[in-house]
């Protein structure tokens, strides 16, 4: 049996009310990148709490099927008749026979760097499309976070998170395989590209991305205190650090999804 996902952040009601400010922030890019036509049969690996996969839906017109392991996450997610939500892991996804093979898009948002075996995942999605179907991965690499000024102590923070991750066996680096990844699971690759997110004092967004990060990282103490990867005291002074910052009038930070998608042959 394959291994389960490891969700490094909880499903805690402040995470659900993060991930659901998270969606609201990037969905609208996403929806643009994936560039739906209508009609598509779609697939979404880690649905979550279905913000996204309902502006899939709507696009393409068509009902999507939603496969999420968390009780929490269904628990709390979009209800409507486009969202055929159903409980099951990615690395087993509770697709009927008839249905394997026949999606147009399988598509997989922030899944795979809580996974201990991503190709598994990637092979499932290819197995659920058709030939020709299109199977989409977005992920993050967090290598690629930059802050200028930096807030003091914010860094030696951020590399202790990221730790937590191959502490459990998982990938926070996964973006920059994602292309490597379908190649293996049997696709074809046909694009790359990054969704750019940046801010600064000055967009109204701004406060919001910070509540992410902050929130991000308070999920995390307990993995990053209690794992012996940051002192107590050099975790309150990144995360103190970090609200300082904030406050400047020139702060600004960069960030980028990785995005990836190929075709089944």
């Amino acid at each position: 049996m394959a291994a389960p996902s490891r969700y490094l952040h909880g499903t805690s009601p402040t995470e659900q009310e993060r991930l659901s400010l998270l969606n609201r922030l990037m969905n609208e890019a996403a929806l643009r990148e994936l560039s739906l036509g209508g009609g598509e049969r779609i697939v979404d690996f880690g649905s979550g709490l279905g913000q996204l996969s309902l502006g899939m839906a709507r696009v393409a017109g068509q009902r999507l099927v939603g496969i999420e392991r968390s009780e929490e996450q269904l628990a709390r997610a979009e209800r409507d008749p486009l969202l055929d939500l159903r409980q099951g892991d990615v690395t087993d996804p509770p697709l009927r026979e008839d249905e394997w093979g026949r999606f147009d898009v399988a598509h997989a948002r922030f899944i795979l760097e809580h996974v201990p075996d991503p190709p598994a995942v990637v092979r499932q999605m290819v197995r659920a499309v058709r030939p020709g179907g299109r199977i989409v991965l977005q992920d993050d690499d967090h290598d690629v976070l930059r802050f200028h000024p930096e807030p003091p102590g914010f860094m030696t923070m951020w590399r202790a998170y990221e730790r937590t991750y191959d502490r459990i066996g998982c990938d926070p680096y996964i973006g920059r395989r994602l292309v490597s990844l379908l190649h293996e699971a049997g696709a074809k690759p046909s694009r790359s590209t990054l969704l750019n997110f940046g801010s600064c004092a000055g967009d109204p967004n701004f406060p919001s991305f910070i509540e992410n990060i902050s929130v991000i990282l308070e999920g995390a103490r307990g993995a990053i205190v209690g794992g012996g990867l940051l002192g107590r005291g050099e975790f309150e002074a990144g995360l103190d650090g970090l609200a300082a910052w904030s406050q400047r009038p020139d702060a600004a930070f960069w960030y980028a999804i990785f995005w990836a998608e190929g075709v089944r042959p």
